[in-house]
């Protein structure tokens, strides 16, 4: 019988393809290279595995192996495997190969697989001179060949196994490309926070409009799964970058999320996601990590939207915060919608057009939660964010402050929210409490807030000022006093030690 691995076993195995390219390529390039051939390497192994399975039932029945092979969730065409190219490795050409290899996959799984590999060429110069490239490429394939990177079903087990090892895969790469993550990677615990605050269930139409490469959708759908033991939901997305749009497309699939629809396109410029009327189609639950502060993005045309997502007003030119949060607002269902975003803290209290944008959404009693998080937990910044949470139809007509920003784990590079941190979170959240919580939580009346002129800063809610201890004036001055006295003495028996070695000035 197969031994079983472990989960970290594959992700050492994975994070350990990469030593191909480290020194030689930079990881924002070479990422979706070992990304791409790890969905490519998976196929293949799942493919040969259910084969052999056939074959071993069936014995010599080609035909029936083959009709046998028809029901997979996809189809591999001949030639187009991974061993196919690897047998060919040290021959010139493997960048072609594989680029052939991967349009004859898409061409056959053309309803899951469309335009996914057309952003990415193994052919191309950026991995080098053609004999460089080539070497470069055979290393690859060797790596993905190695005992420990076989990925078939029968030795690793269930399919999360090796999602979770694209995820991994993702976050290591995310950890180390700087300022471009933050466009591709949202940290697991802030997904996972954000998938409880908008509590998915059964049956929900759920929307990430900016969506990078997935995991704060699946995290939506495992969360479902988990509780209701159910996948009775759908996954809705738009990604404006294509390499990370077929990132998200390729872990949808290996995932097992078939009941996806991922858009490629600008969302606030070309909204892809439309109804059968060519309106915006509506959600339960809209998440979003969206780019902080955009620049450029798409200020001229906004003001003709013939959505209108703007109707509260214009978001300033250069700074597109608002752009994303009025266009999920304008993509919640009306009964059930509620939807959970991050962003950077000027979103609470900038003035001019911000300002007279969040006061409607204030009075509209639209603003379920303010939640303020800790500083360098996201990738590619430093700075603090906060989470938005927004609902169609709420309890009451007041928002709930939250200061998490001073509980973290510390890490090297960067913070993280422990499951401790999460649940006091979740705690306050869901007790919604009218005393608040001291130093943490503060339920605020729209009155409260139209008073401090729409301001949403947290510290103006949730007071976390700590008193200093009073000091004893009296106590300080005695204890100087003794200090002097302590000092004389020891200076006094300095002299006599000096006079003693005969340096008596």
């Amino acid at each position: 019988m197969t031994k079983q691995v472990k989960q970290e076993d594959i992700n050492n195995a994975v994070w350990k393809a990469c030593d191909t390219f480290r020194g030689t390529v930079d990881a924002s390039i070479y990422k979706d290279y070992v990304l791409t051939m790890l969905f490519l390497k998976y196929i293949s192994d799942v493919w040969q595995d259910h084969q052999d399975g056939y074959a071993k039932e069936y014995g010599d029945e080609p035909d029936l192996i083959a009709e046998m092979m028809k029901a997979e969730r996809f189809s591999l065409p001949k030639g187009a495997d991974f061993y196919s190219i690897y047998a060919r490795r040290h021959e010139a050409g493997n960048g072609e190969r594989i680029d052939k290899a991967l349009h004859a996959i898409e061409e056959a799984n053309i309803t899951k697989l469309r335009d996914v590999f057309q952003d990415i060429s193994f052919n191309s110069n950026r991995l080098g001179e053609e004999s460089q490239k080539n070497e470069l490429l055979r290393d690859l394939l060797e790596d993905f060949h190695r005992d420990t990177m076989n990925l078939r079903p029968s030795r690793i087990g269930q399919l999360d196994i090796i999602g979770n090892a694209y995820e991994f895969l993702i976050k290591q790469f995310a950890a180390s490309s700087g300022k471009s993550a933050g466009e591709f990677y949202t940290p697991p615990e802030v997904s996972e926070l954000m998938s409880k605050l908008v509590d998915p269930k059964e049956g929900d139409e759920i929307c990430d409009p900016a969506c990078g490469s997935g995991s704060l959708l699946m995290k939506c759908g495992r969360l479902i799964h988990e509780r209701y033991g159910s996948k009775k939901y759908a996954l809705y997305g738009q990604e404006a970058i294509g390499s990370t749009w077929a990132l998200a497309k390729m872990n949808m699939f290996l995932h097992g999320e078939d009941n996806h629809r991922v858009e490629w396109g600008d969302t606030i410029r070309n909204p892809k996601l439309l109804d059968g009327d060519d309106k915006l189609k509506h959600f339960d639950i809209v998440v979003a990590n969206p780019p902080f502060s955009l620049d450029k993005w798409g200020h001229g045309t906004a003001e003709d939207d013939k959505f209108g997502r703007f109707r509260r007003g214009l978001p300033p030119r250069t700074k597109g915060d608002y752009a994303f949060i009025l266009h999920m607002v304008e993509t919640l269902k009306p009964k059930t919608g509620r939807m959970a975003v991050v962003v950077p803290h000027g979103v609470l209290f900038r003035g001019a057009a911000e300002g007279k944008i969040r006061k409607k959404l204030v009075d509209e009693n639209l603003i379920d939660a303010v939640i303020g998080l800790p500083e360098k937990l996201f990738y590619g910044t430093g700075i603090p964010a906060a989470i938005l949470v927004l609902r169609k139809r709420k309890s009451d007509e007041a928002t709930l402050f939250i200061d998490a920003s001073r509980d973290f784990v510390s890490g090297k590079n960067q913070n993280q929210l422990s499951e401790d941190n999460l649940k006091a979170i979740m705690k306050a959240y869901e007790a919604r409490d009218p005393k608040g919580v001291e130093k943490y939580a503060a339920l605020v009346s729209r009155e409260e807030m139209a008073a401090n002129d729409y301001n949403l800063n947290i510290p103006r809610y949730v007071d976390t000022f700590e008193a200093e201890p009073e000091i004893d004036l009296m106590a300080v001055r005695a204890e100087r006093e003794t200090l002097k006295a302590e000092l004389a003495e020891l200076e006094a028996k300095m002299d006599l030690y000096l006079k003693e070695l005969g340096y008596a000035s």
